[in-house]
C-alpha cells in the first residue's frame, strides 16, 4: 500500500491478535496515511481452567507492537457474544452428528459483526484485519471479495459467510503479500513477533486432544462400531468425537477384514447411535453435496451455474454445477468425486479469483 496523505482524516481500528499478519496489516495503514489504531478482542473466557489458552500472551504481544507503532489499543470482551454465537452453535451441530467449522461462523458473528459495530461505536471508519484477502470494486461499483495472492494462504473461504455489507467495512492490507513477505516486513520493522507460529486448530481449544475437551460440554454416549455390511467390530465412545474420513483414533485396527488396510469413519446413524466404518476409502467418495441458506457475495446470473467450489480450507478449486431443487435447496455436483463430503462443514463457490459465497453443507 502505498502512502497516501489524503487518507489521515479516515480512521481505521486493526483486531490485532498479537500475531504477524495483523501486527503488519496495521504498519502498512499506518504507512498508507491512515489514522490507525487496534483492538484486541477476548472471545473466550481462560478461566476454564485451561492450561492452553494464549490470551494473556498474545495481549501482551498486541500492546508491544502497538506501542512500537506509536497507536492506541483497545480492549474488549466478546466472550459471551461468542458462546451464544458461535459455541453454542458448535456443541448443537456435534450433538446432530456434524462436524461444524466455528472459524468460519467466528468471522461473520464476532470479527465482522460485534468487531466492526464497536468499532463503529469507537468513532471509526473502517476496520482492518490481517485476512490474506483482497476487496475490490468492479466498473459498475459492485464489490468483489478476490483471493489472495498468497495461493497457501489464501483465507477466502473463511470469509464466505460475511455479508458484503460487513465486508464493505474492512480493509485488508495483506491480500497482495505472501506470508514470507510479510514476516520480513515484520522483522524490518523490529516486531518481536516476526517470527511468532501460525495459530492452528480450533482457537477456543488450542492444543489439547479434541476429544478430551468435547468431554467437558457433551456426555460420551458409546454405541457399536459396525462396517457397511452390518458387522458389529468394536464399540465407539461418542458420535461427537468422530468425523467423516477419520481414520486415526477408532481403536479397531486389525479386528477384522485386511489388517494391513485402515478403517475409515463412513458414516453415523444418530438413530441407532451406531458408528459406520470400511475399509474402503473408495467408499467416502461423492461427487454431490445438497446445502441452503447460501450467503452470495456475488449470485450467479441463473442456474445451473457452472462454478468452482471447495469443500475445505487449502483444497484446490472442484468444478462443479449448481442447480436449484424443488424444496429450495441446492444440489452441488462435481466434475470429479470428492473425498469425505461432512455435512456441518461449509462449502465455498469461486469464479476465477472471485469467491462468491457459500453455505453449510446440508446432506
Amino acid at each position: 500500500m502505498s502512502s497516501n496523505t489524503t487518507n489521515a482524516d479516515t480512521s481505521v481500528i486493526v483486531g490485532m491478535s498479537g500475531g504477524v499478519d495483523s501486527s503488519v496489516a496495521a504498519l502498512l495503514l499506518l504507512e498508507a496515511g491512515y489514522s490507525v489504531s487496534g483492538l484486541f478482542m477476548k472471545n473466550w473466557d481462560e478461566d476454564d481452567g485451561s492450561e492452553y489458552c494464549t490470551a494473556l500472551e498474545d495481549l501482551a504481544d498486541a500492546r508491544c507492537v502497538c506501542e512500537k507503532l506509536g497507536i492506541e489499543l483497545h480492549t474488549a470482551n466478546f466472550a459471551a457474544e461468542y458462546w451464544d454465537n458461535v459455541f453454542e452453535n458448535f456443541l448443537a451441530e456435534y450433538s446432530a452428528g456434524r462436524t461444524p467449522n466455528p472459524d468460519v461462523l467466528c468471522n461473520r458473528e464476532i470479527k465482522f459483526k460485534q468487531f466492526a459495530d464497536y468499532a463503529t461505536a469507537l468513532g471509526a471508519d473502517y476496520i482492518a484485519t490481517g485476512h490474506y484477502v483482497r476487496s475490490v470494486y468492479d466498473n459498475d461499483g459492485e464489490y468483489q471479495l478476490l483471493k489472495g495472492c498468497d495461493d497457501e494462504k489464501d483465507q477466502s473461504y473463511f470469509l464466505q459467510d460475511v455479508p458484503a455489507a460487513a465486508l464493505r467495512r474492512c480493509l485488508f492490507p495483506l491480500g497482495e503479500l505472501t506470508k514470507p513477505e510479510v514476516r520480513s516486513i515484520a522483522a524490518a520493522a523490529g516486531f518481536e513477533n516476526h517470527r511468532k507460529k501460525d495459530s492452528t486448530g480450533i482457537c477456543f481449544i488450542g492444543e489439547r486432544r479434541f476429544s478430551d475437551f468435547l468431554s467437558d460440554y457433551l456426555p460420551a454416549r458409546p454405541g457399536r462400531i459396525r462396517d457397511t455390511e452390518g458387522i458389529t467390530i468394536g464399540e465407539h465412545t461418542g458420535l461427537a468425537y468422530y468425523t467423516i474420513g477419520q481414520r486415526q483414533g477408532l481403536g479397531i485396527g486389525g479386528i477384522r477384514g485386511r489388517p494391513e488396510v485402515p478403517w475409515y469413519v463412513a458414516g453415523k446413524d444418530l438413530h441407532t447411535n451406531e458408528l459406520i466404518v470400511t475399509q474402503d476409502e473408495s467408499a467416502l467418495l461423492h461427487d454431490w453435496l445438497i446445502t441452503d441458506s447460501v450467503n452470495w457475495l456475488k449470485k450467479p446470473e441463473g442456474f445451473p451455474a457452472r462454478l468452482n467450489a471447495k469443500i475445505r480450507y487449502r483444497q484446490p478449486d472442484q468444478p462443479c454445477t449448481i442447480t436449484t431443487r424443488a424444496d429450495g435447496r441446492l444440489t452441488v455436483r462435481f466434475a470429479t468425486p470428492q473425498r469425505a463430503i461432512t455435512a456441518g462443514q461449509y462449502v465455498c463457490f469461486y469464479q476465477d479469483e472471485q469467491c462468491l459465497g457459500g453455505g453449510v453443507i446440508q446432506a
